[in-house]
């Protein structure tokens, strides 16, 4: 029996220092932090790969966009380039600079803001200004000045 006890003190020891080793050491903490730091990260790269992700459906989204404006961009220059060489300098009626309905939406605006107006003729001036006048109103006029400071 005297063996047997220090046997089973030892193994009991080992078993306790085994688990206050295992609860209790720096490296086991250190492991939990970063095992979380991992996750943490693995999340924010998952995150990440989703902001990409639909950041290109997006842009691919906005290219089809452009591109279907090119397309009509295209077919506006093909259409006037065609009616620039169909129109000739005598035929003014064939390329106007307005369409008609703007002509005419332009003719009623002048219509109604230049109304007819009486010509009034401006009145014809025979005297000359009070700075040109023959009397003249006294600083400037004939009158010898004085010196008010003499040397």
């Amino acid at each position: 029996m005297t063996v047997v006890m220090p046997i089973i003190y030892l193994l009991i020891g080992a078993v306790i220092g085994f688990l206050a080793n295992k609860f209790l050491s720096a490296s086991e903490k250190e492991n939990k932090r970063l095992s979380a730091k991992v996750s943490e990260n693995e999340a924010a790269l998952t995150q990440y790969q989703n902001d990409v992700a639909e950041h290109l459906d997006s842009s691919a989204k906005l290219l089809e966009q452009m591109n279907a404006t090119c397309q009509t961009a295209m077919k506006q220059m093909e259409q006037s380039t065609a009616l620039l060489q169909r129109a000739t300098p005598s035929e003014s009626d064939a390329m106007p600079f307005f369409s008609q309905e703007t002509q005419e939406q332009l003719a009623r605006t002048v219509k109604l803001r230049h109304s007819k107006k009486e010509n009034v003729e401006p009145e014809s001036i025979t005297e000359a200004p009070l700075d040109y006048s023959g009397n003249p109103s006294g600083l400037f006029d004939d009158k010898k000045q004085s010196v008010t400071n003499a040397e």
